[in-house]
């Protein structure tokens, strides 16, 4: 008598996120280069015909990888306390989420490979991601929406920046580790502090 396993059936949700927490774990571990059909299917436990049927392609599982880490990033730091009489605690909060997630999970090499491979344009969650930061987070706060979109375009630059080389860098010129972070935030920090000129 032989047995027969069921398989368990996933709504299409629930394998999506599954297959998207493969990638990311393949991005994180391996670099970019990882997410290839045949292993981001591996790592999720489906066949290649699973991953193309949730998403299309496996440039469309990494845009929305992306589109996911981008999404949890604002969420992060949508969930940082916004006092208005210690601004300056809910910036350092706001730029440490900022940069933990284009140094830690990978964002940055993730970004890199899309902006590389043209896919960058696809992205259509990021404009939201940046308004609902200036609307709910930087407006609170007195800072004009231009000024608001100045200061989240230039702290992206500077975080994904360190993500992919600030410690490389930062050693062939005999810094310490995170030295690179330090003058990145001191800067942003400075930045923020000057008047609005519009």
């Amino acid at each position: 008598m032989s047995i027969v396993k069921s398989r368990k059936r996933r709504t299409p949700e629930a394998a999506r996120e599954n297959i998207l927490a493969a990638a990311e774990g393949l991005l994180v571990a391996q670099g970019p280069q990882a997410l290839k059909l045949a292993d981001v299917a591996a790592a999720a436990g489906v066949s290649n015909a699973t991953v193309l049927h949730h998403f299309g392609s496996i440039q469309d599982v990494q845009t929305a990888l992306m589109e996911r880490m981008i999404a949890g990033l604002v969420d992060a730091i949508l969930a940082t306390k916004l006092s208005l009489d210690d601004l300056s605690s809910a910036r350092d909060e706001g730029l440490r989420a900022l940069f933990d997630a284009f140094e830690a999970r990978g964002a940055a090499r993730l970004a890199a490979w899309l902006e590389l491979t043209g896919e960058t344009r696809r992205l259509t969650s990021v404009r939201k991601a940046v308004q609902d930061v200036v609307t709910q987070r930087m407006a609170p706060a007195g800072i004009t929406p231009a000024r608001a979109e100045n200061l989240v375009l230039v702290s992206v630059v500077l975080a994904m920046g360190v993500g992919l080389f600030g410690d490389s860098l930062a050693a062939l010129m005999g810094k310490p580790p995170g030295e690179a972070r330090k003058l990145a935030e001191d800067l942003l920090q400075s930045l923020a502090q000057l008047p609005d000129k519009h």
